[in-house]
């Protein structure tokens, strides 16, 4: 199926191009070179950002929609190894006979998300998802010294949000709902990097640009709200009492990153303006609790 941007590259209005350097599969030795996004010319028009922290862009008479997340994932396109671009290289030795072993796996489960995908192929919406999916999966093979647990929350995250995208185009397909799935695992592994940091046995700080979404990096206070938010929204509300102590946690830690629910005078700023809303409504379920 064609998506409104490959529609635009075979009208000849590109939005994106192969980059220079070749990329070497640490799994297959596959070559190739990613796909890079252009954004100059009127490409990209940022619109609101959403409370996930998420930018929305506006579609262009010109270009049309254009989706950023899609293109940020390196995948070879042979055997489907994916990592954020960083990290492509630095796969650990021990673990690739893992990933080749896996290869089938990954692609019969990608399947059942998103059909017919093509990494050769100019990215499109579809392939989006799946490459955030396989990072999300890759990620299993890389150590604790690569921030692989933030890292797999941001994938799950941003492919929740291309999988809206898709629902907004594919009405009827389910799309929603899969998208609520990978949100909902996007808090989990938030809730345990976040985990892992306190406890000293994983760092958030090989992540870099802890986003999530690649307009802004919103730091270790975003990575703080996230948590929050992506539990407050989309976490169990079936074990009751688990879902209070988790939302009490996210309350304090909230108060504390941000020095929400004091008298002190607010703190500008759009993070601070949706972490205070967040502050408020959690405190609101925690009443009801009482």
């Amino acid at each position: 199926m064609m998506t409104a941007d490959s529609k635009n590259q075979d009208a000849g209005l590109k939005i994106s191009y192969q980059s220079k350097e070749v990329y070497v599969c640490p799994v297959c030795e596959e070559e190739f070179k990613r796909e890079e996004l252009l954004s100059g010319s009127g490409r990209l028009n940022a619109g609101e950002l959403t409370d996930e922290l998420h930018r929305l862009y506006v579609p262009s008479a010109k270009y049309g929609s254009i989706y950023p997340l899609a293109y940020q994932a390196t995948v070879c396109p042979n055997c489907w190894f994916s990592s954020m671009q960083g990290d492509f290289n630095r796969l650990p030795k021990d673990r690739i006979e893992d990933v080749a072993d896996d290869e089938d796996r990954r692609r019969e489960e990608a399947g059942l998300i998103c059909h017919d995908i093509d990494f050769r192929a100019p990215r499109t919406l579809e392939a989006g998802v799946i490459s955030q999916y396989l990072v999300l999966r890759c990620y299993d093979y890389y150590k604790s010294d690569s921030s692989p647990t933030i890292k797999q929350a941001v994938a799950a995250l941003r492919a929740g949000w291309l999988l809206d995208e898709l629902d907004t185009r594919e009405q009827g397909q389910h799309y929603d709902w899969i998208a609520v799935l990978f949100k909902k695992k996007a808090g989990f592994l938030y809730l345990e990097a976040l985990k892992r940091e306190q406890n000293g046995t994983e760092t958030l700080s090989a992540m870099g640009n802890l986003g999530p979404d690649t307009d802004k990096n919103y730091g270790y206070e975003g990575t703080i709200y996230m948590a929050g938010l992506l539990q407050y929204k989309y976490g169990d509300t079936n074990d009751t009492a688990r879902r209070r102590d988790t939302l009490a946690e996210s309350k304090r830690n909230l108060a504390k990153m941000f020095g929400l629910g004091k008298s002190s005078k607010n703190k500008p700023g759009p993070l601070i303006e949706k972490s205070r809303a967040l502050y408020d409504m959690i405190a609101k379920e925690l009443n009801e609790f009482d």
